[in-house]
């Protein structure tokens, strides 16, 4: 009987065991639902929200790149700029890197037999360009002024002692301590103030040397210009009338040539000389015997691939006129030597990287290309951007440039004037000329731009001035964009 009552409570305490142990293990299991139930929604939340985050990201809503409108225009300039170098490239095509960056590719079967001789290979069939830097440095050069003058002299930090002799050849020392030292060397050819100013003309020929001159009958064109220029000893006559006209006002001459100015005028009293990079006693000695206004030439000089006067000839053009022709600047591919329309083959700048640099300017709205090159020669420039997209890729542009440099892209006109100076317009220094003077030097023609009146000038270049709000823009040093010389004339 016993033995009969413990196994029934054995029994009883094992039911009990058990069904405690069911209780556990409910319990465990009801516990462990919410866990699983909260992790399955914290998974479907988190994809929800990476995927919100992921279109945000790719609809410009929860991130935007601040350039990327900048880059948006710069894209669109660069593909209309595509279509032009494809359409008037004289055979070269344009290949796209990015938003900035292009490449310029002559033909396939195209020779190059221009050798280098610094490093002994020969030119190669393509060239890269910036072309956001192209823009902005030729946009800047519209509005800069590119005569030496006393001005920037008296404003550049070290402008006549440690600058201005830099100018003047044969000078015996490098700095000017005593200032009489220097003026002594430059009056001559130093104006007080700008004689030239941005649009001062409406349209322009430059008129380089090429031998393809002789292939083509733009004289008469070429005179149509209100202002023509043309380099170093560079014939005018009845000769070549045909080929190159006959009108003459500015000459951008080398040192060597500017000692043989005066067979080079051949009586011509009114053409501007401007010597392209330095003076000294002798040439200081041949313009005291010419009554031709002369000049130091003051402008940008940075590695590109179109070198040589004729270069420089278009950067003068540029500070003083809209719109700008450039005659004798292409040759054939192949040719191992620069041709000449007025004697014999000279070697000079290789053609093929020079004629490339052209093509890029002119898709720039920079310059006009004529050559005998083209067969068919389109006068409407259709091919060409227009103003309004180059005056919003230039802007892109230098909203780039001064993002990447950490710099408010509102900085406005003047955001480039590292140094400023003042002067009052009336006053803006003497005439360019010297006391031992001859006497057919005292009556040049120094008068008809130094002293003209600002009334006289044509519209749009007043209106220039005054929005440039009379500040004359200088470059201080050769190989950057910026740092800029900046005169306020009252």
């Amino acid at each position: 009987m016993v033995n009969k009552e413990k196994h029934v409570e054995k029994h009883i305490a094992l039911k009990k065991f058990e069904s405690k142990k069911r209780m556990r293990q409910h319990k465990q299991l009801s516990s462990g639902r919410p866990t699983i139930l909260y992790l399955v929604c914290a998974a479907a939340f988190f994809s929800l929200l990476l995927f919100a985050i992921q279109s945000s990201f790719f609809s410009g809503s929860f991130y935007s790149d601040p350039n990327s409108e900048s880059i948006r225009v710069l894209s669109n300039f660069q593909s209309t700029l595509q279509q032009c170098v494809n359409n008037r490239g004289l055979g070269l095509t344009a290949h796209i890197i990015d938003h900035c960056q292009l490449i310029l590719k002559y033909p396939e079967g195209t020779t190059s037999n221009w050798y280098n001789a610094q490093f002994k290979i020969f030119e190669p069939l393509e060239y890269k360009y910036d072309v956001c830097e192209a823009i902005l440095l030729w946009e800047q050069y519209r509005n800069m002024t590119t005569v030496l003058t006393r001005e920037y002299l008296d404003a550049r930090p070290g402008g006549w002692e440690d600058y201005a002799p830099l100018r003047i050849a044969q000078l015996g020392t490098k700095k000017c301590t005593n200032k009489t030292l220097c003026e002594e060397n430059l009056n001559i050819l130093l104006p007080g103030k700008p004689p030239f100013h941005p649009r001062q003309f409406r349209t322009c020929a430059v008129v380089g040397n090429s031998g393809d001159l002789l292939k083509t009958e733009f004289g008469e064109e070429i005179d149509s210009h209100d202002a023509v220029f043309r380099d170093n000893e560079a014939p005018v006559n009845q000769k070549y009338a045909k080929h190159v006209g006959l009108k003459r006002n500015f000459r951008l001459v080398v040192r060597g040539a500017a000692r043989n100015m005066a067979p080079i005028l051949n009586g011509s009293d009114d053409e501007v000389l401007i010597i392209k990079s330095l003076t000294h006693r002798e040439i200081n000695a041949v313009i005291k015997t010419i009554p031709n206004p002369v000049y130091l030439f003051h402008g940008i000089v940075l590695r590109r691939g179109a070198k040589g006067t004729g270069m420089k000839s278009i950067e003068l053009a540029l500070s003083m006129c809209d719109v700008i022709d450039i005659y004798g600047f292409t040759v054939d591919p192949g040719y191992t030597e620069w041709t000449r329309y007025f004697s014999a083959p000279k070697k000079g700048h290789n053609p093929l990287q020079g004629r490339a640099y052209y093509q890029l300017l002119e898709c720039l709205g920079v310059i006009r290309i004529h050559s005998p090159m083209r067969s068919k020669r389109i006068q409407d420039w259709s091919d060409v951007p227009s103003k309004e997209m180059i005056s919003q890729a230039h802007a892109a542009a230098l909203r780039l440039k001064r993002s990447q440099e950490g710099e408010a892209a509102d900085l406005g006109q003047f955001g480039s004037c590292k140094v400023w100076g003042n002067v009052d317009r009336d006053k803006g220094g003497p005439i360019s000329g010297s006391p031992d003077m001859s006497d057919v030097r005292k009556y040049s023609n120094y008068s008809k731009w130094e002293v003209m009146p600002f009334e006289s000038l044509r519209k749009e270049a007043q209106d220039h001035y005054e929005q440039m709000q009379g500040v004359s823009l200088y470059k201080m040093d050769g190989n950057k964009l910026d740092d800029l010389v900046c005169v306020k004339h009252s």
